[in-house]
């Protein structure tokens, strides 16, 4: 076994062991407990035999940390990067990558065969693996785990998870035998405060030895400004960072769910003195050393802030600006990072304390409180191994949040992991490029979703199990006569029709006397009516006491036997659900001309070979020479639109879309209404952009080269700018290796490729 020079806690004994047993782990601890040096055993172990190992992640900011540090510790010859932009020697021992390209990889379409893909590959590192919760990217890590090979150990790397358990068993049964190594033990443990803006000077413990609430912390009052209005808490942030600075809390990440107010906060707090005169100096000297290889940033207005000791990090900053943000903080020359949430998802930049700001946050849908792994996400980043005796966390009081409800959230458990496995187009033409049809189905039906189907469905399950229990009781009715169900049926439709009957025979009765007539029909009728009465008489429902009671027994019986054949019919489609949609976007394929005999086409490899939002769509846009014709920068502006989800209504560009691209849009349009009525025959609710706002935007880009002039024409944050500009890069990648297109395209997007990334665009 490798030695490490420092003795390994008990959990990660455990993972080494089973990894050395050629066995799969699913390591499920806090964050900061040391799952990594748990991956870097599997590391020396491949070096050693001479094998190679696959380190996923979920984020390519990640992806390019893991190379360098890597790359640092193990020499560059040796370690291998590969994300949607970047290919660095990808025939290294260590390969880090972003976990879609180890799906496509197992796919087979972008990267080459499978097998060349995975040539000596030993282990494959799943960082980050309760990602599978993403609602958007979480399919990805459920795909990679049900189509990797059997013999390559996986080595899955969880934040604290309710359902580990769960996880590891289907891990066991769709792929190899595979160990959980469970933990929650923080080898820096968390120490919990409130910021009561009542008490400003100083931060409360917010929990008592024995873990009650804190009885000294009040409630925040409603506060009211002028007309009435709530009035902002935004100046409480000097008084929590100076309360942090007094009991020596710094550095702290402090997480707000909003980028104008990190920015806001940021600005507040320059003007606390929290850096000394040398470190001023250092923070200088480092920011001149960067600036001289990334000149762009210089005229950056945030400079100031940083030799303030403060700083924001958050996605409408550019990439290269928060790799020296993160840079500065690891060398504790950043005193507090204002960031949203998305830095808490496993970016190196080690704190003594975490500060949040509020236990709610807005969404789509209204405010909701965090969920208990969120808050533990973040939380978790407080506490440095080797440095911190304790982490502290701070949450600061809120008029819309009790003390009592944070107490509540600081205690719960964590969240467990759901299924976000959804099958959509260039699934279903990959695995029927390699499977017939009902291979497929086993292997849709090896999801997770449909593992934990008995958890996810436990509601219906209990209403099914409720309902056969009143049938059953109903059934248990005893008849003193020994007659059946249907023979009671029988006899109240009987006694129904003989009670209209009568009523009948009464009517023609009294209208014969009035008229003094006789009729042979009428006969035949008063003897009818006397043989069902007869019938009825002989019957021992007739005289049974608990006739009444047996009937409404029946009438009940029925109405949950119904009950229970809709529940059933519930159940049955929540279990096929995903196969159900696998054959719905089959069957949108198959009407459109992708799929011939359960096998793709010509027109069906080039979805195969796309990974977009919807790829249907982007296919039928490429293969309709809509395209064609375009110059690079009318392409690279095209693609862009069609890549862009849709935003804000009062978000709207300066410069308008040129003529070409215009006209394109137009015939994209007519594209898309085809493809959503053959969506919607097929109930398919996957979405179809087409948002031109960064479109004038990209063309500029390319056609002058000035980032500045880009700029000045959009008012969101540089950052956003560049993730719509890569998303556009991305696909136009796409478009450079697709069969059967018109090779002039394929060029044409080779050129916009390199005439978007450029400084600042390719900085990761």
């Amino acid at each position: 076994m490798y030695k490490f020079d420092f003795e390994l806690d008990d959990f990660q004994k455990e993972a080494v062991f089973h990894i050395d047993n050629g066995k799969s782990v699913v390591v499920c601890a806090p964050t900061g407990a040391g799952k990594t040096c748990i991956a870097e055993h599997a590391i020396h172990r491949a070096l050693e035999n001479n094998q190679r190992i696959f380190y996923t992640t979920p984020l390519k900011a990640l992806s390019n940390q893991k190379y360098s540090d890597f790359s640092t510790k193990y020499g560059s010859e040796k370690v291998g990067l590969l994300t949607g932009d970047t290919s660095i020697n990808r025939d290294a021992q260590i390969v880090v990558m972003t976990t879609e390209v180890f799906r496509n990889m197992l796919y087979g379409t972008n990267f080459g065969s499978v097998t060349d893909n995975l040539k000596d590959v030993k282990y494959v590192v799943l960082d980050e693996v309760h990602y599978m919760n993403d609602e958007q990217r979480g399919t990805v890590w459920e795909e990679s785990i049900i189509y990797c090979p059997t013999n390559i150990q996986l080595i899955a790397l969880s934040a604290t998870v309710a359902n580990s358990r769960s996880l590891t068993d289907w891990i066991n049964t769709v792929h190899s035998y595979t160990e959980l190594v469970y933990t929650d033990f923080r080898p820096v443990p968390l120490r919990y405060f409130y910021f009561d803006s009542s008490q400003p000077n100083d931060v409360l413990p917010l929990l008592t030895p024995n873990g009650t609430l804190n009885r000294r912390i009040r409630p925040e009052k409603r506060s009211y400004g002028r007309h009435g209005r709530k009035t902002t808490q935004r100046y409480l942030v000097k008084d929590v960072i100076n309360a942090l600075y007094k009991r020596d809390m710094l550095p702290a990440i402090y997480f707000t769910f909003s980028r104008k107010k990190c920015d806001e906060q940021m600005d507040l707090c320059s003007e606390l003195s929290l850096v000394s005169p040398q470190e001023r100096k250092q923070t200088e000297d480092i920011i001149n050393d960067y600036l001289v290889d990334n000149p762009y940033l210089s005229e950056n207005k945030h400079i100031e802030y940083l030799k303030c000791g403060v700083a924001s990090h958050h996605a409408g900053l550019l990439p290269g600006w928060k790799v020296l943000v993160e840079k500065l903080f690891q060398k504790g020359l950043i005193k507090v990072v204002f960031a949203t949430e998305t830095l808490a998802a496993g970016i190196n930049m080690p704190a003594r304390s975490t500060v949040i700001s509020s236990i709610s946050k807005r969404t789509d849908n209204g405010h909701r409180t965090l969920t208990p792994s969120e808050f533990l996400q973040m939380s978790g980043r407080a506490g440095r191994r080797g440095m911190d005796e304790v982490g502290f966390v701070t949450i600061v009081g809120s008029q819309f949040e009790t003390p009592q409800e944070v107490a509540e959230l600081v205690l719960s458990d964590a969240n467990p992991l759901e299924s976000r496995f959804s099958p959509g187009y260039s699934m279903v033409i990959n695995l029927l490029q390699r499977f017939t049809q009902e291979q497929a189905k086993e292997l849709i039906l090896k999801s997770f979703g449909y593992f934990t189907s008995t958890e996810r469905m436990k509601g219906l399950i209990n209403l099914q199990l409720e309902a056969q229990s009143k049938v059953s009781a109903y059934g248990e009715f005893k008849c003193f006569s020994g007659l059946s169900t249907d023979d009671l049926i029988a006899y109240n439709k009987l006694k129904n029709i003989y009670v209209e009957h009568k009523k009948v025979l009464k009517t023609l009765n009294k209208q014969l006397k009035h008229k003094n007539q006789y009729s042979q029909e009428h006969e035949e009728f008063r003897l009818k009516v006397k043989d069902m009465c007869n019938k009825m008489n002989s019957c021992p429902c007739n005289t049974c006491r608990v006739y009444k009671k047996h009937m409404k027994n029946v009438v009940l019986m029925e109405r949950e036997q119904k009950k229970l054949r809709d529940i059933e019919r519930s159940i049955t489609k929540q279990k096929d659900i995903y196969w159900n949609k696998f054959m719905a976007h089959k069957g949108a394929l198959e009407k459109l001309g992708y799929i011939e005999d359960n096998f793709p086409n010509e027109k069906g490899v080039v979805v195969a070979m796309l990974r977009t939002e919807n790829e249907l769509y982007m296919a039928e846009i490429v293969q309709s020479g809509v395209l064609d014709n375009l110059s690079v920068a009318e392409l690279a502006s095209v693609v862009c639109a069609v890549n862009t989800e849709d935003m804000r209504a009062e978000m709207y560009a300066v410069l308008p879309v040129s003529t070409n691209v215009k006209k394109a849009l137009g015939r994209i349009k007519e594209i898309r209404r085809k493809l959503a009525i053959t969506q919607r025959d097929f109930d398919i609710e996957t979405p179809m952009y087409i948002n031109s706002f960064y479109s004038p935007l990209i063309e500029l880009w390319i056609l002058e080269g000035d980032w500045q002039k880009v700029v000045e024409n959009v008012e969101m944050g540089e950052g956003d700018v560049v993730r719509a500009f890569k998303r556009t890069v991305d696909v136009l990648r796409q478009i450079t290796i697709l069969p059967n297109i018109n090779p002039e395209l394929a060029i044409k997007a080779k050129e916009a490729v390199e005439a978007i990334m450029k400084e600042p665009i390719d900085v990761d």
